[in-house]
């Protein structure tokens, strides 16, 4: 049996996303949820890259094992931006927090992370 590929792509519904997820589910917070978990995939890369293990990563790092979980898991309400910034620069990896005007007329500037 022959699948009309035409007729089953009509018949799908999807919505455009945003770019954000965390604001497309309705998160209150939803631009700090984006920048941290940019830095917390950073991080990930970061020990991957160097072929640390868990034990490595928690001396280097100065975490506990369940910090370690939620770090690897990309859970984010425990994890501050700051401490993210300091595991970062641990790892090797300089930043530069740079400010500037908004693009637009709009009241509230917005966060970004642009990796090099």
């Amino acid at each position: 049996m022959k699948v009309n590929q035409a007729n089953i792509e009509s018949e799908i519904e999807f919505e455009v996303g945003s770019g954000n997820v965390f604001a497309d589910l309705g998160f209150e917070n939803a631009e700090e949820m984006s920048f941290k978990s940019e830095l917390v995939r950073q991080i990930n890369r970061a020990i991957s890259s160097q072929n640390l293990n868990s034990q490595q990563v928690r001396d280097l790092l100065h975490i506990d094992e369940e910090m370690l979980v939620n770090l690897s898991r990309g859970r984010l309400t425990e994890l501050t931006i700051e401490h993210l910034f300091r595991y970062l620069n641990i790892l090797g990896r300089d930043l530069e927090v740079v400010l500037k005007p908004p693009s637009t007329a709009s009241s509230q500037g917005k966060l970004t992370v642009t990796v090099i």
